[in-house]
């Protein structure tokens, strides 16, 4: 008598498990679809389309005095005037290249001092790294700000490249423990035990093996340098140590506090300014927040992707056959014929008649007292020596 197979029970069967997603591409664009780096990045790129043409584009010169004095925003004055008949909204034009040109000349100093040092360092060790942790350590136990203005105050030019080159100078200690701390953790990764072995010379490794998993750090902390080294700038202008013939906006603050202007109500002298400084300060820190969210997952905030795939702990897509233990084997199919009778599922008496049908065997269930599942009826299939041990497995 003819068992129905394992492959005709599984096509019978209603299919439940859900078709497998396809997997899903490493999102390249993520990191400038983030809207922290999104906003950040369009904040900052204002910022240096105004440093470009800022000083073209001024209505009057920055220096120039008039005959309104400290007057209010208008149309003639869009921030007002300071005592000597000055325009401020020029001042600021003016001003912002200087105070960009300092922070990224500094941070790209202090960038490729700490790279050095600390990448270096972490991967050689033994006394190469002993003496470049003892020189970082130094230069971290050391206040920036008063060596800065130590150092700014004995110099007898201090323009905006002597002011970012003393900042970049004094600022590299603290990116460089980060990539030593980083290079120690990668150097005995199996990628680089390879090139070694491969007879790979040590600046080759390092600048081609090293530098591209340690771009999302060194970038970072670039970044965190240029925030730093704009609020140093500001400072230094702001108490004179800097020249202050050039314009920025600490020299704009370092007029307006000289000037008693928050005593005079002449909040336009220094609000804009200040209000600068925070808009750039705070488009940094989030290009600063888009990075450590794409180095470090666990930051993410999640989006339309990462809700469209969820994931289902403890179900698990299982294709069940529940078949009755104790039910008599069924009857194969008569072959077709002229005198074959209508119910394929009835044998045939001896006179040709149908024969009547046999009793249901009762379902293992019902034996021991239980329910039959719902639907269990209408399933396909057949319960015997095979299927008992099917139902088994």
């Amino acid at each position: 008598m003819a068992q129905p197979t394992d492959e005709a029970i599984a096509t019978a069967e209603p299919a439940t498990a859900e078709p497998a997603p396809a997997p899903a591409r490493r999102d390249r664009t993520r990191f400038l679809r983030n809207p922290k780096t999104l906003t950040g990045l369009v904040i900052l790129a204002g910022f240096v389309l105004i440093a470009i043409i800022g000083p073209w584009i001024a209505p009057h010169d920055p220096s120039a005095r008039g005959p309104e004095l400290l007057q209010p925003p208008s149309w003639q004055h869009l921030f007002g005037t300071t005592q000597t008949g000055q325009d401020i909204f020029s001042q600021i034009l003016v001003g912002a290249r200087g105070v960009l040109v300092v922070g990224f000349t500094a941070a790209l100093i202090a960038g490729v001092l700490s790279v050095i040092v600390g990448v270096t360092a972490g991967y050689l060790g033994g006394l190469g790294d002993d003496l470049l942790s003892s020189v970082s350590n130094i230069f971290l136990v050391i206040p920036g700000l008063p060596l800065i203005i130590i150092i700014a105050s004995f110099l007898p030019d201090t323009g905006d490249l002597a002011i970012a080159a003393i900042i970049g100078l004094t600022g590299w200690a603290w990116g460089a423990r980060v990539l030593r701390a980083q290079t120690l953790s990668l150097r005995n990764r199996d990628y680089v035990q390879a090139a070694k072995a491969t007879g790979e010379s040590t600046p080759r490794i390092i600048v081609f093996e090293l530098l591209p998993n340690l771009t999302a750090v060194i970038a970072s902390g670039f970044i965190g340098t240029v925030i730093f080294a704009v609020l140093a700038n500001v400072t230094l202008a702001f108490i004179g140590v800097a020249d202050i013939s050039d314009w920025n906006w600490g020299t704009v603050l370092f007029w307006a506090q000289s000037n008693q202007a928050l005593a005079q109500g002449a909040w336009w002298w220094f609000v804009p300014a200040g209000l600068c400084i925070a808009l750039l300060g705070t488009a940094l820190a989030l290009i600063n927040f888009g990075i450590d969210e794409f180095i470090n997952p666990r930051l993410r905030s999640p989006g339309k992707e990462d809700r469209a795939v969820r994931m289902r702990i403890g179900f698990t897509p299982v294709v069940r056959r529940d078949y009755p233990r104790d039910a008599a084997p069924a009857a194969a199919a008569p072959p077709a014929g002229p005198d074959a009778p209508d119910r394929p599922d009835a044998p045939a008496g001896p006179d040709g008649a149908e024969a009547p049908d046999a009793p249901e065997a009762p379902d293992a269930s019902e034996a021991r007292g239980g329910t039959a599942p719902a639907g269990a009826a209408d399933r396909p299939g057949t319960a015997g020596t095979d299927t008992g041990k099917e139902s088994h497995r």
